[in-house]
């Protein structure tokens, strides 16, 4: 059985540890590679590696760090039939939304390739008296990135690109669940010309995020993750004084208007609640129909869609939604679907049925739909990171509004209407982060920032876009005062090679 490494220094490193762990098909419900899991003499040894290698990185003009980005992306775009089905045999999402999930950390990619322009400061003359003042952002140092097992190559691109072209060193810490995705990335970020352990990547486990946060000489931490988790990364991580950007839960609204294409609102919900089998920070897990009449409507529409999803293993080519990636997430799933019937919501769908023959073991489920779901529920408090949809119904939009600026998660959210009046109120006054006007799942593109607020996120910035570039550098201001006039005789040579003057 294959056991996946570490990336240190530009080649595949065992690391000291001895420590593995199991790496599972989901759609076979086994075991089918090993993890190796780092110890924290083992992320000491990485840091020192990419300490000393930032050095040079962060002195070369961005131009030439652009270069390699310019490499890299079409190394990826190349090899992307190799990379979805490493992906996906680990995850379990279909192969199509395997590639559209590199497709999204390639547009990333494509962003800092314009490097140098992002990274120009700014100039004011004569602040004062013969006084000029300017600004620059110059490299952090080492940044580490923690990222979760649900998007193993997009997550990881959206946070490593726009550090390495900042000038940074980076350290990522996969999921120990997917990784297999990143080591092979990790290989043709090399092969784009990036030096030697500029760019590293160390499997493991709570010892070794424990280690990240806890190193004098990682300068930043960037989080994608549960809430839980990333409070505690936050608070650990600033404590030892990093800068540190937490993405973390959601619960991610759609209204409908009674105004509404219902056609396009099911088209919306069937791909944001179902794909990647619900196991998205912008998955939509809760539709808010605005009046009975419209909830009705859209129940009837969608319930017959939700019915026909095919569930199957990614290589099959119809399937529409592959399994969960573990027993553990398939059977906290099955307790929220029992919790919800319980406290008197209307399963509409219920998806536990699904047997495929051949993959008894794999942690499947299908797509399930509860109407009549309450605020008080567990289903609608909780990210149940699975193929669940919840219809609360509202009396009226601003009892909508008010239910979704109620809630804790703060991630993203949409609305479905044709009337601009309604639209524009909605998204002033919802207190959400990211917002879609008729767009199932508000995801920024590459070149804005990519962030949510109250408890989606922990820290200052939001990732990629512009919000990414300041992250990972450090803002310098310089204020400069020169002797008036040029002493008499001085010759200035500009040819190539000399630094020769007067």
């Amino acid at each position: 059985m294959n056991t996946v490494q570490h990336f240190v220094n530009g080649k595949i490193w065992a690391g000291n540890s001895g420590r593995i762990a199991d790496v599972f098909n989901p759609a076979l419900g086994t075991a089918t590679a090993k993890v190796a899991l780092a110890s924290a003499a083992d992320v000491s040894d990485v840091v020192a590696v990419a300490k000393a290698a930032q050095v040079r990185w962060g002195a070369q003009p961005p131009a030439k760090r652009a270069t390699v980005m310019f490499a890299f992306r079409d190394l990826l775009l190349r090899h992307i039939d190799e990379l979805a089905p490493l992906l996906s045999r680990e995850h379990g999402k279909t192969l199509a939304d395997a590639k559209g999930e590199i497709a999204r950390g390639i547009e990333v990619v494509e962003f800092v390739c314009g490097i140098p322009h992002l990274l120009k400061g700014e100039y004011s003359e004569q602040v004062a008296s013969q006084v000029d003042s300017f600004s620059i952002r110059q490299p952090l140092g080492v940044v580490a990135g923690i990222t979760p097992f649900n998007f193993p190559a997009m997550v990881p691109l959206w946070m490593y690109p726009v550090s390495l072209a900042c000038g940074n060193a980076f350290i990522l810490k996969p999921s120990e669940k997917a990784p297999s995705v990143v080591m092979r990335i990790a290989e043709l970020l090399h092969e784009a010309g990036l030096p030697a352990g500029v760019f590293n990547v160390v499997n493991g486990d709570k010892e070794a995020v424990d280690a990240i946060l806890d190193h004098a000489d990682i300068d930043a931490v960037s989080f994608v993750g549960s809430t839980a988790i990333g409070q505690y990364i936050y608070s650990r991580g600033t404590a030892n004084g990093k800068r540190v950007q937490a993405l973390c839960g959601a619960k991610n609204h759609l209204v409908v208007m009674p105004d509404a294409d219902m056609e396009k609102v099911v088209d919306a919900l069937i791909g944001s609640a179902y794909g990647s089998a619900g196991e998205r920070c912008m998955a939509i897990s809760v539709a808010v129909p605005v009046g009975d009449e419209t909830a009705d409507r859209l129940i009837e529409v969608l319930a017959p869609r939700v019915e026909a999803l095919k569930v199957a293993p990614f290589d099959d080519p119809a399937s529409d939604m592959g399994p969960v990636i573990s027993r553990q997430s398939l059977d906290r799933i099955l307790n929220y679907i029992t919790e919800g019937e319980s406290a008197g919501a209307k399963l509409v769908v219920d998806g536990r049925w699904v047997k495929l023959q051949g993959y008894e073991e794999g942690f499947f489920l299908g797509g399930c739909l509860f109407d009549n779901v309450t605020s008080d529920m567990s289903i609608y408090k909780d990210e149940i990171f699975g193929p669940v949809l919840s219809v609360l119904r509202a009396k009226s939009y601003d009892e909508a509004v008010g239910i979704i600026n109620a809630h804790e998660y703060g991630n993203g959210t949409s609305i479905f209407t044709r009337d601009g009046d309604t639209a524009r109120d909605f998204f002033t006054r919802v207190r959400i982060g990211m917002v879609g006007v008729n767009v199932p799942i508000p995801v920024p593109v590459a070149y804005h920032s990519f962030g949510g607020w109250k408890r989606s996120l922990f820290g200052d910035h939001h990732i990629h876009g512009m919000e990414g570039v300041r992250f990972n550098t450090r803002l310098k201001t310089m204020t400069t005062r020169w002797p008036s006039g040029i002493k008499e005789g001085a010759v200035f040579n500009f040819h190539a090679g000399s630094d020769t003057k007067g």
